[in-house]
């Protein structure tokens, strides 16, 4: 094959559709837990997070309430991923090698988010989230109906697989994906370009920024204890009894367990046999979505 520039823009756009077509082909499981906030600048600030609104009874003026009552923020991360294509394989048109290569480059750029959101939800129990404990830890704290400060878990520790029980039907989910811009596909395939004229190496790339960080704690339960129907009983019962400031409820529906591939075999066993290891009806038949996660392994 000539090397020109009109087999060059020509590779260049079989390229880019072969990435788009892995990109497509990419794992989404991130946004069944996390909600995705675009960000214009380096650091985001949350200073919503810690006050869920509530509504109250219109009893004279409005009262505010202010969301300004914290400063966690997400720093944003840059990400690439580059492959360099030799102009020897492109002069004796052994580009074949390359195809595959190109369309892996988009599926492992689109499971990006995947690997990010899984691995902060993994790794919960010892990052901090926006009140400063692990998002999940024992003693989260909240005021009771009275104005004193409690202690609240959600986590009942353990030393296994972790597997997770979250409420993922509000607007905000347990992990914030964070992104200024998301994975694009570019390009130095110029003759006159320096890799090129020094390394006869026409390269191509995607890159991205985002980050990850924590939502409400309120919203998941992390354990490390063994998934039976005793502690996924404790966990649903914990969180749906979850309450804000001030004795709120919160009204959580925990509707989505996530776990392993190594615990898929109890997991299933838990929400879809009819019967319990007793022989008794199984009462937590269908009462969330399972979601086994590669990412957690």
């Amino acid at each position: 094959m000539l090397v020109n520039s009109a087999n060059l823009n020509g590779l260049r756009v079989g390229y880019s559709t072969l990435f788009q077509g892995g990109l497509s082909q990419a794992s989404t499981m991130h946004a069944r837990v996390s909600t995705e906030v675009p960000s214009s600048q380096k650091e985001q600030t949350y200073a919503w997070l810690g006050k869920i609104p509530n509504v109250r009874e219109w009893i004279g003026p409005r009262a505010v309430q202010n969301l300004s009552q914290g400063d966690y923020t997400i720093k944003e991360k840059a990400w690439e991923l580059t492959i360099g294509v030799d102009r020897d394989d492109i002069e004796t048109d052994n580009l074949g090698i390359y195809g595959p290569l190109f369309t892996e480059m988009g599926q492992s750029t689109g499971s990006k988010w995947d690997m990010l959101v899984f691995e902060a939800l993994k790794d919960g129990f010892t990052n901090t989230c926006y009140d400063k404990q692990f998002f999940f830890d024992t003693d989260h704290p909240v005021l009771d109906k009275d104005g004193k400060e409690i202690s609240v878990a959600n986590t009942d520790g353990g030393s296994g697989a972790p597997w997770f029980l979250l409420d993922v039907s509000r607007a905000i989910r347990p992990i914030i994906l964070q992104k200024r811009r998301d994975f694009q596909f570019v390009a130095k395939d110029q003759l006159t370009d320096d890799n090129v004229f020094n390394n006869k190496e026409f390269v191509y790339g995607a890159d991205a920024r985002a980050n990850v960080g924590y939502g409400f704690w309120q919203f998941a339960w992390g354990s490390k204890q063994t998934l039976n129907a005793a502690n996924y009983g404790s966990a649903r019962a914990a969180l749906s009894g979850m309450k804000g400031d001030h004795g709120r409820p919160l009204g959580i529906m925990p509707n989505l367990l996530v776990v392993p591939p190594n615990l898929e075999s109890a997991a299933r066993k838990l929400l879809n046999s009819e019967n319990a290891a007793g022989g008794e009806t199984n009462e937590w038949k269908g009462t969330a979505e399972l979601l086994v996660v590669p990412w957690l392994a």
